[in-house]
């Protein structure tokens, strides 16, 4: 029964859900969404006014704002209990200005937030030539793209720490789906991109879309403060090895090897940077912390 000792009790149910934000609201960020249930009001930042009819028929309340015009953010400070930060760095710099336009943001009232999932990229490892990666692991990244996301990570958790708001980092490899845009290989094997020769070749990491907005779901109620966690799959596979198994089961011509000198001159610098970069991300906190089940534990189910 509602009483003075339990206020939330007497206020009527739209009241007493949990108000979830999720920041950069995309493929994931709206897989995540669908997820989330009646028990939850979900509300998205979007910086698009065409998008906001979009997401009001999914269910989610937008609120029109930009992380890269921080007077546009004020209106988000004390507005949710649980925060999911999906949104990609800027494509320059050695740091990351929206993770920090959003945190200044937060911390004008951030009494009513107690959890936030920060998803940043397992690129923050760097190369780590073929070894078993835990969250334990010294951080090297090697990219300018990977060392955005360590500054962002920095960020997050001194925001954590500072504020008593319990923050979680989901380390993602490559999102795939095959109702994703660009979510299958089947594109590249059309191009006939080259991949590396099995003696220069590296091992790849990967997690299906509706997987990880799970992980991100489950972070949200269950990850431990100031904890991180690898978000990937129980693949054990070299990125031309997926590759050919994906060929054949497209029924395409298996892409060509070249040697990696062959590649440099071959291929743009993105594609090569994830050819230079080799480990095997390790998943068992996530599986035993967040209790997570994964509905496609390889590429082959995913893909099929």
């Amino acid at each position: 029964m509602p009483s003075n000792q339990t206020p939330l009790g007497a206020l009527p149910a739209r009241f007493r859900r949990q108000r979830v934000l999720i920041v950069g609201c995309g493929d994931v960020g709206m897989r995540a969404a669908n997820s989330l249930g009646a028990t939850t009001r979900v509300m998205a930042l979007t910086s698009s006014p065409e998008r906001m009819d979009a997401l009001r028929s999914r269910g989610v309340t937008p609120l029109l704002g930009n992380l890269d015009k921080p007077r546009t953010l004020g209106r988000l400070a004390g507005l949710a209990q649980r925060l999911l930060y999906l949104a990609p760095p800027p494509t320059e710099g050695w740091q990351d200005p929206r993770v920090a336009a959003l945190l200044r943001c937060l911390r004008l009232r951030s009494g009513a937030l107690t959890q936030l999932v920060y998803g940043s990229t397992s690129g923050v490892y760097g190369d780590c030539d073929g070894a078993w990666v835990s969250e334990t692991r010294a951080l090297n990244a090697s990219t300018p793209r990977a060392r955005r996301r360590v500054n962002a990570e920095a960020q997050v958790r001194f925001f954590g720490r500072s504020t008593g708001v319990a923050v979680q980092i989901l380390r993602i490899p490559g999102i795939y789906a095959p109702d994703r845009e660009g979510g299958t290989p089947r594109e590249r094997l059309l191009k006939g991109t080259p991949v590396l020769r099995a003696e220069d070749d590296v091992f790849t990491n990967h997690i299906h879309a509706d997987d990880l907005a799970r992980a991100c779901v489950a972070s949200l109620w269950k990850g431990r403060p100031q904890r991180v966690y690898n978000v990937n799959d129980d693949t054990q596979m070299k990125m031309g090895d997926y590759f050919d198994w994906a060929a054949d089961h497209y029924q395409l011509p298996r892409p060509p090897r070249v040697p990696r000198d062959s590649a440099q001159r071959q291929l743009p610098v993105m594609l090569l940077s994830f050819m230079s970069e080799s480990r095997r991300l390790v998943n068992t906190r996530m599986k035993q912390e967040l209790g997570l089940r994964l509905r496609y534990p390889t590429v082959m189910e995913g893909l099929r």
